[in-house]
């Protein structure tokens, strides 16, 4: 039945510290929280997913933990934010290792950091390491226009607050011996998503910018909700989508036919909120 809520106790909100850390982004909006409930949803059909589809792919952590884990034999990840995308690309398919060491390496002070940011005519794994350091040492994690440096941070630390050189290091390096499995688009989600109407052995796993956070969040937070849900709606794979719980999105929902249920998370802000999961069926569903 369409539009079938479950209201999940407040007591199955994800301890995010009980999840492995594979991505090397502070991500805004993020799914960390969300991985065991994810992990069931690829493990309905007890065997390995032949193909996970990532469209909006933001900080990755559903793409790496299927790949760590060996939930999924290929992973397609796509992001149209040339920014995220060039921290992908060298991640997965450039030079890893010299992104890895760079981050080591750096001497964080905000000098050097303004230096490296106004540097001109950058190459793309320039622009990969200037992400992850913005990603770091701003507000939030937040790359959007508008954001800034932290100021007094944890401890009066400042900027080095969330920069940690050897665990970037290791996170990046580790993905190395999992890049096999993964293809990188930068591309749009949209595009990707009307090219695997048919395909029915994949599975979806669909993030968008969300409807009211989104503009503060991201650089590409503008995209059509009502024609996601068209789409999705068509999809012959499996799927999970996930939104903000907010009136327009239930009726999105309600007009496409498409079940929901609600699950609790908890914000960077410490205050749990309702989020809505929309998929093809709820018989992995925990209740």
């Amino acid at each position: 039945m369409f539009g079938d809520v479950d209201n999940t106790d407040e007591n199955s909100v994800v301890n995010v510290a009980s999840v492995p850390q594979r991505s090397p982004f502070r991500y805004p909006g993020g799914k960390t929280w969300l991985i065991p409930t994810v992990r069931q949803w690829l493990k309905q059909d007890n065997k390995t997913v032949q193909e996970l589809i990532e469209p909006f792919a933001g900080g990755g952590i559903v793409s790496l933990t299927a790949a760590f884990e060996k939930l999924a034999h290929h992973i397609t990840m796509v992001e149209m934010d040339e920014e995220i995308a060039a921290v992908w690309e060298v991640i997965l398919n450039g030079k890893n290792k010299w992104l890895a060491d760079k981050i080591l390496s750096y001497q964080l002070t905000i000098e050097n950091v303004k230096a490296e940011l106004d540097k001109p005519d950058k190459e793309l794994h320039d622009i990969a390491f200037c992400t992850i350091l913005k990603n770091r040492i701003f507000h939030g994690g937040i790359l959007a226009k508008g954001s800034g440096m932290i100021k007094n941070g944890e401890n009066g630390k400042g900027i080095a607050s969330r920069w940690y050189p050897k665990t970037l290091h290791d996170r990046i390096r580790a993905v190395d011996f999992i890049k096999n499995k993964i293809r990188f688009i930068n591309g749009n989600a949209f595009d990707i998503l009307e090219l695997n109407l048919d395909n029915d052995t994949a599975y979806f796993f669909i993030d968008p910018p969300y409807t009211i956070a989104g503009k503060r969040l991201y650089t590409h937070y503008e995209i059509d909700h009502e024609r996601l849900f068209d789409l999705t709606a068509q999809l012959k794979g499996k799927f999970m989508l996930t939104y903000d719980d907010t009136p327009e999105i239930r009726y999105f929902a309600d007009k496409h036919k498409l079940s929901y249920r609600t699950i609790p998370m908890k914000t960077t802000l410490h205050y749990e909120k309702n989020e809505l999961i929309i998929s093809d069926n709820f018989s992995w569903w925990s209740e």
